[in-house]
């Protein structure tokens, strides 16, 4: 009889990975998000329609449907998919890097004390997790999925080819979009470290953001050394 455990292939993370029941991301409030912008001072029409995102999510997906579908997870998605998942994977792409270049003004910052969050760029290594959703969730899943993520255009949906201890397996992530004004590459770590260490938004603290990160790579056995970098700035300008 196959083995239904989510968690076989990685025990360690079992209790490490959030419940989607719990996660705030299941049940997403547009309508609360965009209170909280108006709020703060973000102007009118900075996310996407929801027709549109759903329009792009279907269309991203389509000749898929009847298949299982991976998900590749290099920040929070790592310890917060909001996804229910019949399979957790440590998986690797050498097409991409993590880039802190995501200039965030409400999840993690404000306009006053801007943040970073993580996207995925063109690089040589990236590790992380994929999560594996039976193709009869999947349009549940991805509806929930592509909610967060491609709230605005920030990202862009991306195909990678993942390498795991159990085969390569294709799987769907979500790179920075240079298109969009919010993607900024290239900004010194120096600067990168003093916007983590001291932003913070609607959803907490840039810096617990960034320590979660560094956390669950250090519990894999992951080593980014460019994280493991940004944390050590951080978290000394912290202290």
């Amino acid at each position: 009889m196959p083995n239904s455990d989510p968690y076989r292939h990685h025990p360690e993370l079992r209790g490490k990975i959030k419940l989607a029941s719990e996660s705030f991301f299941r049940e997403l409030d547009l309508d609360l998000i965009d209170t909280k912008a108006a709020e703060a001072g973000r102007p009118s029409g900075w996310r996407t329609p929801c027709e549109d995102r759903e329009a792009g999510r279907r269309e991203w997906l389509d000749g898929r449907w009847g298949d299982d579908l991976w998900v590749f997870g290099y920040g929070s998605l790592m310890w917060d998919p909001a996804m229910e998942f019949a399979e957790v994977r440590r998986g690797r792409t050498e097409e991409y890097s993590r880039s802190f270049c995501l200039w965030d003004v409400g999840g993690r910052g404000s306009l006053e004390q801007p943040g970073l969050m993580l996207a995925i760029d063109e690089g040589t290594d990236c590790e992380g997790l994929a999560f594996r959703i039976e193709a009869d969730k999947l349009d549940h899943e991805t509806f929930v999925l592509f909610r967060r993520e491609m709230i605005a255009s920030a990202y862009r949906p991306v195909w990678l080819m993942l390498e795991t201890e159990h085969g390569t397996v294709e799987a769907l992530s979500f790179a920075a979009n240079h298109a969009h004004e919010r993607i900024v590459p290239n900004i010194p770590a120096s600067d990168q470290a003093r916007m983590i260490a001291c932003a913070e938004g609607l959803l907490g603290s840039n810096f617990d953001y960034l320590a979660d990160t560094h956390q669950h790579l250090d519990l894999l056995g992951i080593d980014d050394a460019y994280i493991v970098d940004i944390y050590s700035r951080a978290k000394a300008l912290r202290l």
